[in-house]
């Protein structure tokens, strides 16, 4: 058994670790968070807690397939995803299922179930990204061959996201920036790629579905007007404790809007207390630490700056949905990842997980290393010594 466990699970047990432990936090925080609203709607108060652990199940499926293939082949999948995902979000802004005066989803023919093409598109965008400031490592000082690319690809895919999500769309913008820096894009044009981000979001503010609504939040947050939700959240924390009412003991569910969703951190918290809220928090900042690790590890430039970038998407918006959860910031409608209740959110951050455990294994397919590497677009990594594909 453990040698079958060996040769099917591969890559780093941490990260394993911190994917399993999120998904039995996720199943019982989504139980408890959901099951007044389930008696309600179903009669049932088991139907949200056997749909998340499918949900859960999935996810680590995804997972699991995910790390089974070499990381190189996802910049090429990729590529092809991105030009997928403009017409996806173009026809979900138009035609897509509204909820909260905004259309985020698309109905899948035939089976009836929803799909959001901006998590599709959020890792897709990422993973090109990382490939090609692995590419232009050489090049990375000339504007128009290295950092032109990246500026269009991060403004229209950020830009055709914040029409209908746009907390959602600073927060992949920013992670892109970030990922820029790292790739060592000079100071000079990333101010450029800011200054067009800055202005894609203004347009994204004046036609997009919640720009409206993301001006109230942010105005409102400025003044220190505090909302239902911020308030349901707060007193949910505060009665929480330093341990907390026990799973499945929390009173501000019945209250609080989304509870199993946007707001699932404030639940934590109060069913397990301030350590439990800090033992969340040290999860996703190690997954972090785990995954900046692999950076001097892995035979190639590409595999170290997208395990950087895959990890920087996941936990930058773990943190802004906590930092909203205690107050730090306006109220938005992004899910804590792996944790919150959801379809889409959780199938692509197990894809994501997946790709990071891909990279901890570094050449998964042998026959991919006799091709040229510029062909490939797998540059040497410099940290790395004694590489196989020296």
């Amino acid at each position: 058994m453990k040698q079958l466990i060996k040769e099917k699970i591969k890559g780093d047990p941490i990260i394993w670790g911190i994917a399993f432990i999120f998904s039995h936090l996720s199943i019982l925080a989504v139980y408890s968070a959901s099951s007044s609203l389930a008696y309600r709607q179903m009669h049932n108060t088991e139907y949200y807690l056997i749909r998340q652990a499918l949900l859960i199940g999935g996810g680590l499926v995804a997972m699991w397939l995910s790390h089974r293939i070499d990381y190189r082949y996802y910049a090429a999948i990729a590529k092809v995803a991105l030009w997928v995902s403009i017409p996806l979000l173009l026809v979900t802004w138009q035609y897509g299922l509204k909820l909260n005066e905004a259309s985020r989803w698309l109905n899948i023919p035939f089976i009836n179930k929803s799909f959001q093409p901006s998590d599709l598109a959020q890792l897709s965008l990422i993973i090109r990204i990382a490939h090609m400031l692995a590419k232009q490592q050489k090049n990375i000082t000339c504007f128009t061959s290295a950092c032109l690319p990246m500026l269009i690809w991060s403004g229209l895919i950020s830009g055709l996201i914040a029409l209908t999500n746009f907390s959602c769309a600073i927060l992949l913008f920013a992670t892109c920036l970030t990922l820029m820096f790292i790739g060592r894009i000079p100071i000079k044009y990333l101010l450029i790629i800011l200054l067009t981000g800055i202005l894609v979001a203004g347009g994204a503010l004046i036609w997009g579905q919640r720009g409206g609504t993301a001006l109230k939040r942010i105005e409102g947050f400025i003044k220190g007007n505090v909302s239902f939700q911020a308030e349901q959240s707060y007193i949910a924390i505060a009665t929480g404790g330093l341990l907390g009412k026990g799973p499945g003991n929390s009173t501000q569910r019945n209250f609080l809007p989304h509870p199993y969703s946007d707001f699932i951190y404030a639940i934590l918290i109060e069913e397990y207390g301030l350590i439990g809220g800090i033992f969340v928090i040290v999860l996703y900042l190690l997954l972090l630490y785990r995954s900046i690790a692999l950076l001097p590890t892995t035979s190639s430039y590409y595999g170290g700056i997208l395990a950087i970038g895959i990890s920087l998407l996941i936990v930058f918006q773990a943190l802004l949905n906590m930092s909203i959860a205690v107050g730090l910031g306006p109220v938005t409608g992004l899910p804590l990842p792996f944790v919150s209740m959801g379809g889409t959110s959780v199938l692509f951050t197990g894809i994501a997980l997946g790709i990071l455990l891909s990279i901890g294994q570094g050449v998964i397919d042998t026959e991919l290393i006799h091709l040229q590497k510029e062909l490939a677009g797998i540059r040497y990594n410099r940290y790395k010594k004694n590489s196989r594909d020296r």
